[in-house]
């Protein structure tokens, strides 16, 4: 059956912005908009799959956990994605919800409600809700991504509470595609700029917002420098270097990093977990406005705890 203009209008005005998605990112009124892409990069280790978790979370859960209650896609290249640590952040932070909701039904009295099965059937209830506004999808290519994104727009067309996409990561085959690209630059590149060609098409029909992650890595520039609306001249690890349609799709970087301040090292020393506790991780965001040709910078920090990302 064919969509009509009405009902197409309909559809894409129902799709949810997540401009709210994290105001603690984001410079003031500049989290992404419908159609825009957020590229979180950084060297490994760098706390850069724990905010794309935090930022899932924030999606799926209820309004009533303090959630967007919208549908997301992860596309995991990496195969990397912990659904144990994703069901546990989860976990804590419907636990979180539900006690701040008891506490002010109690009206602050202190009186503690009684843990029964049907309050556990029903945590349980609302987890499984939760993960099922979640779509995983894993590729190991390319090529594998590129069909993803032609898969993604029959459920984007079926599906009007997706509103979001995660990519963790991008550039997880940029060494493969140059090695079997050749000496062809045009070659190395093709399969990453066509899957941003698609995307950005994909952006313009459906106003769904972009989050993917992206390997910092070391490399010369002989040549002039990119044409990138994003630069940074702090370190040679630090500047763009997937192809240029990609590039130009990208309207926020957020730039991780990990501190190495002595108290930091002097923690990691405890062990395992009092390391992951006390971490600092520090994410530098530059929003990219075309329309009035500006610049907007904000720089926050955050650590990992059992129940996710904790801003400080």
């Amino acid at each position: 059956m064919t969509e009509s203009g009405v009902q197409l209008f309909a559809r894409l005005e129902a799709r949810r912005c997540l401009k709210d998605i994290e105001p603690r990112l984001f410079p003031e009124d500049g989290g992404p908009d419908h159609g825009e892409v957020v590229e979180l990069y950084g060297t490994e280790g760098t706390g850069k799959t724990e905010l794309l978790y935090h930022l899932l979370c924030r999606c799926v859960l209820p309004v009533a956990a303090g959630g967007l209650e919208v549908d997301v896609v992860f596309v995991d290249t990496d195969y990397s994605l912990d659904m144990l640590r994703l069901v546990s952040i989860l976990d804590s932070r419907l636990n979180a919800g539900t006690h701040t909701h008891a506490v002010a039904s109690e009206g602050g009295s202190g009186s503690a409600l009684p843990t029964s099965s049907p309050s556990v059937a029903s945590d349980e209830a609302a987890l499984r809700s939760c993960l099922a506004r979640l779509l995983v999808v894993h590729c190991s290519s390319s090529s594998q991504l590129l069909l993803t994104l032609h898969f993604l727009e029959t459920s984007l067309s079926t599906r009007p509470g997706l509103a979001l996409l995660l990519i963790d990561s991008i550039s997880a085959f940029y060494w493969l595609d140059r090695y079997e690209g050749g000496a062809s630059i045009v070659k190395q590149e093709e399969n990453l700029s066509k899957c941003a060609e698609l995307l950005g098409r994909l952006l313009r029909d459906y106003r769904i917002t972009v989050f993917a992650t992206c390997h910092a890595i070391r490399r010369s520039y002989s040549g002039p420098s990119s044409s990138s609306s994003f630069s940074s001249s702090s370190s040679e690890s630090d500047r763009p270097y997937l192809c240029r349609p990609w590039q130009r799709l990208v309207t926020h970087r957020l730039l991780c990093s990990r501190q190495e301040a002595a108290n930091n090292m002097a923690a990691a020393a405890g062990g395992s977990k009092e390391q992951r506790r006390r971490q600092v991780f520090t994410v530098h965001c530059t929003t990219f406005s075309s329309s009035s040709r500006t610049k907007a910078y904000r720089s926050s920090s955050f650590c990992v705890t059992d129940g996710g990302v904790e801003f400080v």
